[in-house]
Parts: structure tokens; sequence; C-alpha cells
């Protein structure tokens, strides 16, 4: 398995290649990006002048941006695994409204065309949101009904969409998420599984066994049950993760891609989060 890094795991006022220098220099294998609706993750100039230029991935990213990004990947040897986006939490695939479900359908879209430009082959997505106004029932009805539209373009770009597991009180089940990946039965729509997301309701190691070969990739945090609110996520090796018997089970679906890290940024001295998940991830592949 490789060593992954989600971007949102470093300070964001580095610019994009200090980003990329970082994550390389720590011993990262490949890094993850991250997709938004307007230009804020690089907006803020480097203190680096020579790291300074400015680059954001945004839904509407023009060839020439694209071009500069994938020329860091290639500068850094460092490749782009994957893309991520938290715009499925404002633009939910099961809203309620239809325009606002339209457009969680056009912002995958647009992300299998960038992260297919940026030579990666999965994109993260959040499947639904279960609220009070947003019934469970009904994410499912819609978060399915969207995956069989959006498939057949997945397949023709051959880019995977990875449903996330988060706290959006959706898909609780491994069964019912096995079950959701069944009945789309796509080659190309599979399971993000994020193993510290489920410490708090679910053993991430049983998870891994019963979706089996539906994960397409995998993020890594670590997880404090003691402390059971969103306060609780932490570091790799800080928390109650089984790393063990997840690696166990990662063996023996044979996966083989990263493990990528999404983890809070260092507070002060931003790249040394780099290079202690670095050796935590060396460490728990070993197990």
């Amino acid at each position: 398995m490789k060593k992954g890094m989600n971007v949102w795991s470093l300070p964001n006022d580095f610019s994009l290649e200090e980003q990329f220098k970082v994550t390389k220099e720590a011993g990262f294998d490949t890094i993850e990006l991250n997709v938004t609706e307007n230009g804020i993750t690089d907006s803020i100039v480097s203190k680096d002048l020579a790291l300074a230029e400015k680059l954001d991935l945004t839904l509407d990213a023009d060839e020439n941006t694209l071009s500069r990004i994938k020329r860091l990947a290639d500068k850094y040897q460092l490749p782009i695994s994957s893309l991520s986006t938290a715009l499925h939490w404002t633009y939910p695939l099961n809203s309620n409204d239809e325009k606002t479900r339209e457009k969680g359908k056009l912002i995958i879209r647009r992300m299998i065309d960038l992260c297919k430009s940026l030579g990666g082959d999965t994109i993260l997505v959040v499947p639904g949101l279960v609220t009070s106004n947003q019934s469970y029932d009904k994410a499912y009805e819609y978060a399915k009904n969207a995956l069989l539209e959006l498939a057949p373009y997945a397949e023709e770009q051959k880019i995977v969409i990875g449903l996330e597991n988060v706290w959006n009180k959706f898909l609780l089940s491994p069964l019912e998420f096995r079950r959701l990946l069944d009945e789309v039965n796509s080659d190309y729509v599979g399971a993000y599984f994020d193993i510290g997301n489920i410490l708090q309701y679910g053993f991430p190691e049983q998870w891994i066994r019963i979706l089996g070969d539906k994960i397409a990739k995998i993020h890594v945090k670590d997880f404090k049950q003691s402390i059971g609110s969103i306060q609780g996520f932490t570091n790799l090796l800080q928390g109650d993760i089984n790393w063990k018997a997840c690696v166990a089970e990662l063996n023996k679906i044979g996966y083989d891609g990263p493990l990528t890290c999404e983890l809070s940024p260092y507070k002060m001295n931003g790249q040394q989060l780099a290079l202690d998940t670095a050796g935590a991830l060396s460490y728990i592949t070993k197990l």
C-alpha cells in the first residue's frame, strides 16, 4: 500500500507548490487535491516567493491551470491519485430542491473531467445527507438514481466515483452500503472508505471485509472513543483504531492503493504533520 496526502492536512497558507514539495520530501507516494467552487484553497501568497505561484483547483479551472498543476505533479514525481471536495455538503444529491440535486450531479461530472485531466482515477463523493427535512429513504432513492445516471459517464472516462462514509446519518451499515453499490452495479462506482469515520458506530475492519472489492480508495485518520464527538478525531496512532486488523483485512482483499491521510493541520510547523504521518503510515503498513 502507498502513502497518500490530502492537502487539507497541510496549512492553508501554503501555496500548492509548497504542498507538493512538503508532501514529496516527507516520503509520500501520491497526493489528493480538493476541488472548490471558488478560488480559496491557494489564494494566500506564500512567504516563500519562489513557491508563490497561485493556483486554484476550482470547478471552472481552465486548461492552462490544469496544465500548471500537472507540471507540479511531474516536477515532484507525485501522482495526483484522486480528487475530493466538500461541495456535496452544500449541493447534496438528495436535496429536496431539484436544482440543488442537479448541481450536485454537475459537480460530479466536472470532477470526473478534472480528475482525468490531472491523471487521477478516483473522485470522492458524499452520497447524501439525512436531516430532519431530508429523509433517509429519499436519500437512498436519490443517491441511487443519481449514481445510476452518472455511472455511464464515469465508465466512459474511466474515473471511479468513490462514495465516502461520513457523519451524514446515512449508509450506517456496511451491508446497506454494499447493497447500494451492488444495485448500481458499476465497476466505476465504489466506496471511498474512511477508516477513522466509522469507529464511532462500527468496526472498520468489519466494513473493509464486507465492502471488499467495492473499495476504490482509503482515507485514514484516528479517533478517540473516549471523546466520542468530532473533537475525537486525531492523528494516526493516537486513537483507538485497530490498525493491525484493518491492514490484515486490506491485505485479504488485495488493496494496494494509497492510504490517504485526511487530518487537521498543525497550528505550528505545518510541515511536521507530513513527516509524522509518513512515519506512522510506514509503521501501519508493516503491521
